[in-house]
This record gives C-alpha cells, structure tokens and sequence, in this order.
C-alpha cells in the first residue's frame, strides 16, 4: 500500500465547510492561511433563524495547493505484488473450486479470507467475499472472469486494509448485481468495497449497476489504468472518502452522479481528481459531483449531465464541488443541463482545454472565479461566467451567452440591471470583473460584462459583441466604476459608457452586422484597430495604447466610414450610456 504520489502529508487544515452558520456572519478568518469567504446560496430555515451554508476556501485556487491541502490518498501500485503468487479461483457455474487454503466456497458463495494474490477466471452466478484480517492486502486478478450476483452485489469487501483489483491483459471480465436492495443496505453496488480500492491492469471490465451503484468505495477509489465500461441505475463511480482516476479509458453512464465523492464530515476529504486517462460520462444528475474539491489536472474528460431520460436531479451540473474547482490542464468537454461548471466556493483555471455547453451558466463560483491561463470557450449558456468576483489574468476566453456574458453578482446584489454602466442608479455592492490579460471575447445578447460592484481592465485584448438592442442592457454595465488603465478592449454593441482610467477611448454610433469588420484609423490614415463583430450591433466603442489624447479618428464598418470623432467624447444618438462622460 502506497499514499497516493501526487498528494504531500497535510500540514494544516486550510479548508473549512461550516454547515450552520448564521446569516449574519460575514467573514471568518483562519490562523496561518488566506481566505475568502462568502455564503453559498444553500439556505435552512428554522423557528428562530435562517442560515447558510458557508465555504472557506484558500486564496491559492492551483491544482496543486488544492491537491497539497487535501488528505493523503491509498493506492495499491503494481509493483507491490507479484502474479507469480497468485492462487487460482475457478468459477463454474453455482460453484468454484481453489487450492487455496485462504478460500473457502459456501455453495456460490467464494469467500477470501487471507491477504494474498488471487486470480479469478470463468463464469459464477453467485458472488465473491473479501473478508480478510483488518491489515491485509488483497489483490484480485480477474482474467477473463464472468460474476453476476442476483441478490448482492457480485464483489463484496467486507474488511482488509487495502484491496485491489487487476485487469489481465487481454481479458474480459464482467460483473454485475442484484436488481434491487433493501432500503438502508450497505453494500448496494455491483462491486463494494468497505475499504480502500485500487483498480488497474490493462484489460477490459464491464460492470452492470443494476440496483444502484457501480463501484463503490467507502474509502478512497482510485482507477489507475484498464478499460472499464459501468452502466449504473445511480452512481457509476464513488469514493466516499476520495476518488482519483490517473489513467485508464472510463465509459460510464449513470442515472445518478457519474463520479462522486461525498465525504462531508472531513473537510480534507470528499474530493475527485481527475490526473489522466479518458473519461466519457453520460449521467442524469452530475457528471462529477465532490464535497468539496473537483480538479483536473490532465486526461479527456467529455461529459453530458441530465440528458438522458429521467434525470435524477432538478438542476444537473457537469462539474460541482462543495469547496474548489481547479482545472490546470486536460481536454474537457461538458453539456450540462445546469450549469456546466459550479462551485459553492471558487472556481480557478489554469491551463488545458475547457469547452462547455450549459442550460445555465457556463462556469459559476457563489465566490471567486479565476482564469489564469488555457482555453475556455463557452458554446451555449444563459450566463457565460458567473461570480461574485470574476478575474481573468491569462489565457483565451470565448463565451456565448443568452443573457450576460461574464457577470459580477453577490448573494446580497440587486437582480434588477440598470442601462449602461453607472448611469442606472443602482447601488455598488463590491462585486468585481477584473480583466489584466489574456483574450476575451464575449458574444452577449444581454450584457456584455457586468457587474454588480465594479469592471477594472488593465490589460489583455477583450471583444464584446451585444447587446444587439438596448432594451436595458449594456456592452459594458456596472453598478460602480467602469476603469480602463490598459489593454484593448473593442465593443459593437448597443449601449456603452464612458470609462474612467488613464487609457484613451473613442466611440462612435455606427451599425452593422454579424461578421462585419470595424476600423478605427486615426488622422494620419493609419489604421490602429480593426476587429470582426459577432452579431447586429448600433455604436462602436474602442480604447487601446494607439488612441492619441484629444486626437480625430475615422470609424469605418466594412471599409464604408460610419463617423469621424474625437477622443474621449460621447457619441450623439444614445450610443453612450451613462457614467463619466468625457475623461478628466
């Protein structure tokens, strides 16, 4: 038995999940680590008060200190045991038969009952018992072997320290269980396990959930390699303490969650990491549902959450976490019902390829959300990134949304937006959309970025095509201050505002339409900035390092001059909306 490589010993409890507490407490600290808190939109009412569930999640939203802050996970490495030692287990039929002093076979009933190496092989209409010495380490090689149980599951841990289960290379092996089980039963899986579980082996496995789940560990689950297809009525896979998949290709469809950890009483527990291997998942609630932390680190992830027929959740996400997501590498592919990404804490990402389709919002943390780097796009969503704070640093950010595209909103913000930026009259509640680099694009039919407190932009090249009409809505809409210091940023849209900043700007009322190109060129000819629109749109809004204090420019749509203005001034029309007018 091994702790699972890519987990350091904890040091410290950097992450609590408080499942009381009151309204009105605003803010916790933690001795010796940064936080940030706020309440998750979880809420329990009782006769005397209401409260809500908080989540206080570290600063550092990496894999890697998310990973590091997390318990350590058991995993049986192939180097820890020999298949020259294995003992043989024939299944036939009712029976089976073992030279083994360490089996015993009760009818159809193959009991282990010592550490050992064993290899399975043939067909068993009956079931198989792990029950070993509490420090034993039990390894099972199926190869080629058949077990259907029809009133248990087909593979049972009842007691060892650690088990694992061996795919032989070239076999084919299937498990599957009863129909159903008695409400409140333990052992409802086709494989369960009341300990830690390791799978791995380069074979092929098929498992049938038929009365509930598929695999099962009360410990920590951990597939390092193998073809393993599950069909499940609930959940495919969990691992109530952890679940970490390193390697292997995973089919698996799931009534229920299809990877889940939900451990709740210990808050270094309940996670699903995701460090490689291939993983397809079609599921009627969510595609991976942890506790408290999801990471993805690198692997094929492709998931679909509550499009099968009878989905068992009224909101199905791709990928929620009670604490932190953090992906820092991988291809992920998500549709989901829901919201494609969701977290109850923050959400930070930093590398890989994240491509998501979402009934809802496309990523949401009730906290903080964070690009650092990779690829994000957004196809489908209602709202594109959703967070009380939203901060983009790096990488290359592409959203569609039906309403706003990245929107800054707290639990205690207004639900009513206002026109334009700062000119609807409604109060800054200190959320936040801060933009310092990377590429952004956003193609809105609601707003474009908006916030419920401020939008700072420093840097980076941000496109925002929408809204296509006013109707109460803005390109670039805030409560408080909208501050250009730096970067690029281009607008066709509807309603726009005049920023603060030190950064020159230039507007101009000018229509076009999807795919049309926009021009600015400033008095000597020179063309400064040019950019393709993504939809319908009635003023140009752009500021950038080439925009010249006081100076004349030419806005063109599609080569046809649509206005000449000067820096820094409204246009006419109501191609501008509220806020600062003309910079000091």
């Amino acid at each position: 038995m091994r702790r699972h490589p890519h987990h350091r010993p904890l040091e410290r409890r950097s992450r609590l999940i408080l499942a009381a507490a009151p309204l009105a407490v605003a803010a916790l600290v933690l001795a010796g680590c940064a936080t940030q808190t706020a309440a998750s939109t979880n809420t329990a009412t009782t006769d005397d008060t209401t409260t809500e569930t908080a989540a206080v999640v570290d600063s550092d939203l990496s894999a890697a200190a998310v990973l590091a802050a997390n318990a350590d996970v058991t995993v049986v490495k192939d180097d820890e045991w020999s298949e020259t030692d294995a003992a043989d287990i024939t299944l036939s039929g009712s029976t089976a038969s073992s030279d083994s002093d360490a089996v015993t076979v009760d009818g159809s009933t193959v009991t282990i009952t010592e550490a050992g190496v064993f290899r399975l092989s043939g067909s068993l209409d009956g079931q198989v018992v792990v029950a070993a010495p509490e420090d034993a380490q039990v390894v099972l090689i199926l190869d080629d072997a058949e077990i259907a149980a029809s009133d248990s599951p087909a593979i049972t841990v009842t007691s060892a320290d650690d088990v694992a289960i061996s795919l032989a290379a070239g076999s084919d092996n299937s498990v599957s269980d009863a129909s159903s089980y008695a409400d409140g039963a333990d052992a409802n899986a086709a494989i369960y396990a009341d300990t830690d579980l390791t799978i791995s082996g380069t074979g092929a496995l098929s498992v049938s959930g038929n009365g509930n789940d598929g695999i099962t560990s009360t410990d920590d689950l951990v597939i390092l390699s193998g073809e393993i297809a599950v069909d499940a009525t609930d959940d495919a896979l969990r691992g109530k303490d952890s679940l970490t998949v390193e390697g292997g290709t995973l089919e698996l469809t799931a009534g229920g969650d299809a990877l889940k950890s939900d451990q709740a009483d210990d808050a270094t527990q309940g996670f699903v990491a995701i460090t490689g291997g291939t993983v397809t998942a079609t599921s009627g609630d969510d595609g991976i549902a942890a506790a408290t932390d999801a990471v993805v680190t690198g692997g094929t992830v492709s998931l679909a959450a509550g499009t099968s027929a009878s989905a068992s959740d009224d909101s199905p996400k791709g990928v929620t976490a009670g604490v932190v997501v953090a992906i820092d590498g991988g291809d992920i592919e998500i549709e989901a019902a829901d919201d494609a990404v969701h977290s109850d804490g923050s959400v930070g990402i930093a590398g890989g390829t994240v491509t998501v389709s979402a009934g809802d919002d496309g990523i949401h943390a009730e906290q903080r959300l964070e690009i650092r780097d990779g690829r994000v796009t957004v196809t489908e969503s209602y709202e594109g990134l959703e967070a009380t704070d939203v901060a983009i640093s790096g990488g290359t950010v592409d959203i569609t949304s039906s309403d706003d595209g990245v929107n800054a909103a707290g639990g205690t913000a207004s639900d009513t937006q206002g026109g334009g930026m700062g000119g609807g009259g409604e109060q800054d509640t200190g959320e936040t959309v801060t933009i310092s680099g990377g590429s952004v694009r956003v193609t809105a039919v609601g707003d474009g970025l908006d916030s419920n407190g401020t939008i700072s932009i420093t840097g980076g090249t941000t496109v925002v095509s929408g809204p296509s009409s006013a109707g109460g809505q803005g390109a670039l809409d805030s409560n408080g201050t909208t501050t250009i210091d730096g970067g690029e940023v281009f607008v066709a849209g509807s309603v726009l505002v005049a920023p603060t900043g030190s950064q020159q700007w230039v507007a101009a009322t000018a229509s076009g339409s999807a795919g049309d190109t926009v021009t600015v060129t400033d008095a000597s000819g020179t063309v400064i900035a040019s950019f393709e629109a993504d939809q319908s749109f009635g003023a140009v809004f752009y500021s950038g390092p080439g925009v010249a204090d006081g100076g004349s420019f030419t806005i063109a749509v599609n080569g046809v001059t649509a206005a000449t203005v000067s820096e820094g001034v409204n246009v006419s029309g109501g191609g501008m909306g509220g806020g600062g007018g003309r910079r000091p």
